[in-house]
């Protein structure tokens, strides 16, 4: 009788906590806890992600053979303790840690509060959170032989690791330790300009562009390369070493106090208050941020090249988010192959953590993620139910509704969205990791000019320098960007054709880039609405945002519902149901 084997990884007390399953070397779901608690990067341990992805692979705690976590507190032991003996650990920090430990029950005494009528079997397994980071790339990547790299902010005393992937197996080669951190520097420097919540680090990728990189002399004050691909942060700009910093939440949004000394602050000018406009110099002071992330990246890339000699990389870690660093690689190293996995942060160590188990314990690996879509799904008579009961609610909108045939309803999208309307896209099941790929997404017309403030003023009310994404057909990549590549998580920024720019405004950012989704039939019916949208207008591409409005992406139905409604788009689709305003979709331009 065969034996079938349930993993399940998660994320537990870091931000973005997730849970994911393997079941018999096949991964089944995947998700997010921040979807079900819809508070942005929710950090604690991940009930409800966990109990959708038992629901979706069919099995209850009990059959879990192996729990796995992406943290253990007796790595890097060592370094610990040659660290505290150096005195860059006062007793107040120390204190608050273990403070902070005291109050988790474990990962056994938590499920047990979740299922408390089950009895376990489950053997827990702690895994080294950026080995965790390592196994979510090189694991899931089709590569049987890469180089696999991992940089992030912290986690289990170090910032950074590196190493080869071969078969089932990684070797890790190199690490970067604790109190040095890339991920701390782009985070502290985020807060210096002024955006101060947890994950802002995209704003300044975005700001970046529209500046000059003139302080990158003072940014090399602050990261030192060094041999070996390493680097070392100027330890007197910054406070996360000697201060009590948490690196782990129990249950609610991921804050930080500040990062930075007030050396920073005399060395490049007062910071940016939340509500200051942002001036050139903050422009500027973002351009020379990700100039010197790019300095410092590069040179760890590069030197691991050298050591290795295999052209292939899996990439992992916050840090790997930054999709214009990303857009670089191939320019800047010797690397012809490129993977990185939709949830690259600290989400994606739930993944990691259950692919390292089943690499060891089974030596297996899950086929190639080649798509994003592990999360909840809604059937037709589950989304024709929510729309009954809230029909005099629609109607009081002055919103239709209709069931139309899957061509006809994609027809009527792309028609709309070509006249200049917005769409909220709700098909399948939803994406794995942060971006918007296609089954929870918002939809625009790229040749609009307009439509980044429509969008805006309709819907996100977001910062305006914040560039919005094409998702474009990968047939017609070459024609439309100078970079052909296969990106379907819309993880790398490359440049847009000169002659092209002018035709796609709407996702063309000020320096000429876009941040590319490649899209083939592996997601048949998004596929299918940007080729009708190509029909129409010889534009083989879509605006593509997340669907939500300063929540996290919407979940079920009812969340897209009240999206809709408490927002100005023109067209919600929840499968095949077309909820429209006709009175706005008959002012659309023709």
């Amino acid at each position: 009788m065969k034996i079938v084997s349930i993993i399940l990884g998660i994320n537990a007390y870091h931000g973005d906590s997730s849970a994911a399953i393997i079941k018999d070397g096949v991964l089944i779901a995947a998700v997010e806890e921040e979807r079900f608690r819809r508070i942005k990067h929710w950090a604690g341990f991940p009930d409800l992600a966990i109990k959708y992805c038992l629901k979706a692979a069919g099995v209850n705690a009990s059959e879990i053979d192996y729990i796995a976590i992406n943290q253990n507190s007796k790595a890097n032991l060592v370094k610990k303790i040659f660290f505290l003996i150096k005195g860059g650990l006062n007793l107040k920090f120390l204190a608050s840690r273990l403070r902070n430990r005291q109050k988790k029950n474990g990962v056994i005494g938590e499920m047990q509060r979740i299922f408390p009528n089950i009895i376990l079997k489950a053997s827990v397994i702690h895994v080294e959170h950026h080995e965790a980071h390592l196994a979510s790339a090189f694991l899931a990547s089709e590569f049987n032989n890469s180089v696999a790299i991992s940089v992030d902010g912290f986690g289990d005393f170090s910032s950074g690791a590196w190493g080869i992937g071969r078969g089932c197996d990684i070797e890790v080669l190199g690490r970067i330790y604790f109190p040095h951190s890339l991920g701390i520097f782009y985070q502290a420097l985020t807060q210096y300009l002024g955006f101060e919540n947890y994950g802002d680090e995209y704003k300044v990728m975005g700001l970046a562009p529209y500046g000059k990189p003139i302080f990158i002399e003072q940014m090399r004050q602050i990261v030192h390369l060094k041999q070996g691909g390493e680097f070392e942060l100027s330890l007197d700009y910054f406070q996360h070493h000697r201060e009590k910093i948490d690196h782990e939440w129990i249950n609610g949004s991921p804050t930080y106090s500040r990062l930075y000394s007030d050396k920073l602050i005399k060395l490049l000018g007062s910071c940016r208050q939340k509500s200051e406009c942002i001036t050139q110099t903050h422009m500027d002071i973002a351009a020379s941020v990700q100039a010197m992330y790019e300095e410092a990246f590069f040179h760890l890339l590069n030197y691991v090249y050298k050591k290795t000699n295999i052209t292939c990389l899996a990439l992992a870690g916050g840090c790997a988010m930054n999709s214009v660093a990303n857009g670089k690689i191939y320019q800047n190293t010797p690397f012809k192959k490129l993977y990185i996995q939709s949830a690259a942060g600290d989400a994606g160590g739930a993944l990691g953590a259950g692919l390292s188990v089943l690499s060891k314990i089974e030596n297996k690996r899950i086929s190639p993620m080649n798509h994003a879509y592990w999360g909840p799904e809604y059937s037709d008579e589950e989304i024709e139910s929510l729309l009954i009961e809230g029909k005099d609610l629609l109607k009081s909108e002055g919103c239709e509704v209709i069931n139309m045939p899957k061509l006809e309803m994609i027809s009527f999208v792309a028609e709309v969205i070509a006249k200049g309307g917005v769409a909220g896209w709700f098909q399948g099941r939803m994406e794995w990791g942060p971006r918007a790929l296609g089954n929870r997404s918002i939809l625009g017309d790229p040749r609009r000019a307009n439509m980044k403030d429509i969008l805006n003023l309709k819907i996100k009310r977001r910062e305006s320098f914040r560039p919005f994404a094409p998702s474009v057909l990968a047939e017609n990549v070459e024609e439309w960007f100078e970079r052909v590549d296969n990106v379907p998580f819309m993880m790398q920024v490359y440049p847009i054709k000169q002659e092209k720019r002018k035709l796609i405004p709407a996702v063309t950012h000020v320096d000429g880039s876009g941040r590319l989704q490649t899209v083939t039939t592996t997601n048949g019916i998004y596929y299918d609405l940007i080729k009708e949208f190509r029909n129409l207008t010889g534009v083989p591409m879509l605006l593509n945002t997340s669907f939500n409005e300063n929540e996290p992406v919407v979940c079920t139905p009812k969340e897209a519902l009240n999206c809709f409604l408490r927002t100005k788009m023109d067209i919600l689709i929840l499968g095949n149901w077309v909820v429209k305003r006709q009175s706005q979709i008959d002012e659309l331009e023709l």
